[in-house]
């Protein structure tokens, strides 16, 4: 099939729903194979399997480490970062601590992440720092990028994709004013069509998490000018 390398390699093909089975997650690493996305993303208990189904390939492992609520304890984040990077994770995507940054604990933030950060980096990988910006205000998002700079991380994304609302546009382009050229910027949450990966793109977006990758690409296909 003839489709858009440059747009496969922005996207991570993910599978987070809790009723996932082997069968699926074999089924999408199969399909980042073929079709060279970024990365395949997971919960962390199919860490092993797509390892081992990627290995060998430019794909990397990606999982979420705190998810989809961001409420559980550094420690918790940390041992959990730990296992997964054992496991064969090569790309760590975490979920901030939102209370605690609505409720003005910026240190408890910084701190959160930087504990991630320092065990993710040490071991060669990279941290994308979910924000939940369905949950934020517009000074919120901006501290909770600020911080994701500062604790070092290499991302930042907008959603878990299990809140109220996915990325925006408007809020891709803030999280991109605000972090500048420093560090990537993570889409996901509802981004479903070609269209919807060309805004965001163009809005500042350097990455996107979608399970609807191979629609994508396909529209790709079809598209007599698929670029950006």
């Amino acid at each position: 099939m003839n489709f858009d390398r440059t747009i496969a390699r922005l996207i991570d093909h993910t599978i987070l729903k809790p009723d996932a089975i082997r069968e699926e997650v074999r089924n999408i690493c199969a399909e980042a194979l073929r079709y060279e996305f970024a990365s395949v993303c997971v919960n962390a208990y199919w860490v092993p399997l797509v390892a081992s189904e990627l290995r060998g390939s430019p794909v990397k492992v990606c999982t979420v480490v705190g998810f989809p609520l961001g409420a559980t304890s550094t420690a918790a984040k940390v041992a959990e970062t730990r296992t997964a990077l054992a496991d064969g994770a090569q790309e760590i995507d975490m979920v901030i601590n939102i209370g605690a940054l609505r409720g003005g604990e910026t240190s408890v933030v910084e701190s959160d992440i930087r504990g991630v950060v320092d065990v993710s980096h040490a071991a060669g990988a990279i941290v994308k720092v979910i924000i939940e910006t369905a949950l934020l205000n517009e000074s919120e998002k901006i501290l909770a990028c600020q911080l994701a700079r500062s604790a070092g991380a290499d991302f930042v994304k907008t959603s878990t994709g299990f809140s109220k609302s996915g990325a925006t546009v408007e809020d891709i382009a803030l999280m991109r004013s605000t972090v500048g050229l420093s560090m990537g910027v993570k889409a996901s949450g509802g981004i479903r069509t070609l269209q919807d990966l060309k805004a965001m793109v163009a809005a500042g977006a350097t990455r996107i998490g979608a399970s609807a990758g191979v629609g994508i690409l396909e529209a790709t296909s079809n598209s007599a000018s698929s670029g950006y």
